[in-house]
């Protein structure tokens, strides 16, 4: 296959990009790979809406970049965060002219939610599916757009560069280029080659490197592994937000339900098992703090109490308003047999987001010609050590706006579609921007006999991810978790070469990637930052430096 812009994820993100692109050249093809259904992305789990500002009486810019800036912990690029915070109306407007909807008062106002580290009431919401509804609408755009095409169960394996040409590529190498992907086809278990003039990769996080997230089993970290594979650059992956209030639902591995941090901002109140509101202890700002605060404070507790869990106080609050703000949360809650009105909620801490990742420009260039990153697996310099609540869906849109005018524009971005017509029709691309790549192959490997090869080495990594590159860390722990996670690599390496490749082996092999990553980062990062808390080096070091990989 052949195509002119290759979008690899289809959440926001890859969405907003693909639909930039195809609106801007209707003569041009598009293709989006997505793993699993359509809409099956971090996007769709996103409950508590989008910050910006909209409210100029209130709310300003630069409120909104100080508070982004004194989450990030002293590692965001201000630069990037103006710029995020400045365009950012722009894009919002964007996606609701394409049909999203947010909650609204009865005047016709747009409602405006409070979130930990927020100055304002600036968070756009749409109920607690603020996710959902933006990729719904971002969904039926590309539908009625021709000349987009969505590749549906496809998992990409590696991106190809000079390396599959029989170049030798190593970080050094100057000029690495991106000519496009190798996907395993799991409706046909056949591999692909999909070539491209310019590739994304909106690939979204990596939860599930982690016993419990909030992420679905589709986070495993593809994109950041790959361009790590590529020898590209990837920066800061020690910095890994957990979300301080998942559902505990005892003895439950993977993907935990999320207790949105907007039940908070509407009042409710975190307390141990004492019935204790303990977050007056850790922080000024109490159950609105930043969420690394809040994270280490519910791990305290729990140690302190011997608990597998705290609780989230929400019986004071109107449950009018609760059941109209939080219907999903509200209905989940009761077919667990939790009364909000009556109960408590169980919340503990699940991995959530990562703040770092393939490292991009003010113009989401990667390190790699061609490849453009955004989104979560992307990291542009606006999170720094610790993401603001709801600055994601924020940074994503920017950024695949950002993007898409680098690869069209040769001034900012690439210079790809400036010098070369479109393969459309079939018609080859020219041979200068699209080398014969040799097809995949295959020859020496045979089905793996036994996939608990696979899956024990999965519960392995978690298991050693959660206990020891968690969300409190020291020297050992990270010492004992890389000699395991290089085991794991050299066993894993060694059934990748010779077995027929599977969509768990290659999420597998792209996990352990991950994994080592985040513990080679944290490995490296001599103090406590943002996400990244050391007992052994619990003060904050004088060098504030990104940790490239």
């Amino acid at each position: 296959m052949q195509t002119d812009f290759l979008v690899i994820g289809s959440g926001i993100a890859g969405l907003t990009y693909a639909l930039m692109v195809a609106q801007r050249f209707p003569d041009r093809q598009v293709t989006i790979i997505t793993k699993a259904a359509a809409d099956e992305t971090n996007t769709k789990y996103a409950q508590g809406g989008v910050a910006v500002v909209n409210d100029l009486e209130n709310d300003s810019f630069e409120k909104h970049i100080e508070d982004t800036l004194i989450a990030g912990d002293g590692l965001c690029n201000r630069a990037v965060v103006e710029i995020v915070v400045k365009e950012g109306p722009a894009r919002v407007q964007e996606i609701i002219d394409w049909g999203a909807q947010f909650d609204k008062d009865p005047e016709g106002d747009y409602k405006l939610g409070m979130e930990g580290g927020h100055s304002e009431f600036r968070i756009l919401h749409y109920k607690d599916v603020t996710g959902r509804e933006m990729e719904r609408a971002l969904l039926a755009a590309i539908e009625a757009a021709p000349n987009i095409s969505i590749v549906k169960h496809c998992i990409v394996i590696d991106i190809i560069t000079q390396h599959h040409l029989g170049y030798l590529v190593t970080k050094s190498t100057p000029d690495i280029c991106c000519y496009g992907v190798h996907v395993l086809n799991t409706a046909t278990n056949e591999i692909e080659k999909i070539l491209s003039g310019v590739t994304l990769l909106a690939t979204g996080g990596n939860g599930q490197v982690y016993r419990t997230t909030t992420n679905p089993s589709i986070a495993t970290g593809d994109g950041v592994a790959m361009v790590y594979r590529a020898k590209g650059r990837i920066e800061n992956m020690e910095f890994i937000q957990f979300h301080p209030t998942a559902l505990y639902e005892a003895g439950k591995r993977g993907q935990a339900f999320l207790i949105t941090e907007a039940v908070r901002g509407d009042g409710g109140i975190l307390r141990n098992h004492a019935g204790e509101a303990f977050m007056e202890r850790y922080d000024h700002r109490k159950d609105l703090a930043p969420r690394d605060i809040v994270a280490r404070a519910i791990d305290n507790e729990m140690k302190i109490g011997g608990t597998e869990h705290v609780w989230l106080d929400c019986r004071h609050m109107d449950q009018e308003k609760f059941r109209e703000h939080f219907p999903n949360i509200y209905a989940k809650c009761l077919s667990s047999g939790i009364d909000v009105s009556k109960d408590m909620i169980p919340v503990a801490p699940a991995a959530h987001y990562s703040c770092g990742g393939i490292k991009t420009d003010e113009w989401g260039r990667s390190s790699i010609t061609n490849l453009f990153a955004c989104g979560e697996c992307a990291s542009t310099g606006l999170h720094g050590a610790n993401r603001l609540a709801s600055n994601s869906l924020l940074e994503a849109m920017v950024f695949a706006h950002r993007c898409f005018l680098a690869a069209v524009d040769p001034a900012p971005g690439s210079h790809w579609l400036a010098h070369h017509p479109p393969a459309t029709g079939g018609a080859p691309a020219p041979v200068e921007a699209r080398p014969a790549v040799p097809d995949w192959n295959a020859r020496g490997t045979s089905e793996p006999k036994e996939m608990i090869l696979i899956t024990q080495s999965l519960k392995e990594l978690q298991q050693v991810m959660s206990d020891y590159v968690g969300i409190v860390r020291n020297t050992v722990r990270l010492q004992r978790a890389m000699r395991r996670i290089d085991l794991l690599f050299e066993e894993t390496e060694a059934l990748y070469q010779a077995s027929t490749v599977s969509p768990q082996l290659l999420e597998l092999r792209n996990m352990i990637t991950v994994g080592y990553l985040i513990t080679k980062g944290a490995s490296f990062r001599k103090e406590s930052r943002g996400l990244h808390y050391n007992v052994d080096y619990p003060g904050k070091s004088d060098m504030v430096e990104n940790i490239v990989l």
